[in-house]
């Protein structure tokens, strides 16, 4: 099988990445954005998934966080395009329900290079520590539309908004790791048109 990997930078007045997946990894981090919980929910992510990610983001946090986690959603979404190629012999979609003590997420993904991002999500609280919740959601959509990818997030309960949080950063990570895995029967590219 071909390596999926791949390495991005980007470099703009409010934010400097630099980011490397390998699709095939062991979930393997190095990950500094300036924003502790931002930090925690991607290397759930990346643990989940079985994507290696390193990372390092320096943004103007003394704003807010809003800039570094939409432009590392920009990053990670090249990356991961980039990384999976034409999508040959992959299983393509992914979902998973997943609970988090009380809290109960369910995402479903496309990997169809048609980005879309439905979120039917109500956070239980504003923060978490200094971390805005409906920043989840700008994450989200800058990783889906830059990887091309489909995604329906649904939060069906939770009380805390750290449960609420880590139970879709978590089921986002097992639908891509899903979605990526290769199928034994598929010899192509999965789709009737023969190209995603």
């Amino acid at each position: 099988m071909p390596e999926r990997t791949a390495r991005v930078e980007r470099s703009t007045a409010e934010t400097q990445i630099r980011l490397s997946v390998n699709l095939d990894g062991e979930g393997r981090t190095e990950i500094s954005t300036g924003v502790e919980f931002f930090d925690h929910m991607l290397v759930l992510l990346a643990r989940h998934s079985l994507i290696d990610l390193t990372l390092k983001a320096v943004g103007d946090t003394g704003v807010d966080a809003h800039h570094t986690v939409e432009d590392v959603g920009i990053c990670l979404g090249k990356a991961f395009l980039e990384a999976v190629g034409d999508k040959k012999g992959i299983a393509r979609y992914g979902f998973f329900l997943l609970p988090m003590d009380e809290a109960l997420a369910r995402v479903a993904l496309d990997l169809s290079n048609r980005p879309y991002l439905e979120w039917r999500v109500t956070i239980p609280g504003e923060r978490c520590g200094t971390f805005e919740t409906c920043l989840g959601r700008e994450f989200m959509r800058a990783f889906a539309f830059n990887a091309g990818i489909t995604m329906h997030v649904d939060l069906f309960a939770a009380d805390d908004p750290h449960h609420a949080l880590e139970a879709i950063f978590k089921a986002v990570g097992r639908s891509l790791r899903m979605a990526l895995a290769y199928d034994a029967r598929e010899k192509g590219v999965p789709s009737s048109k023969g190209v995603l």
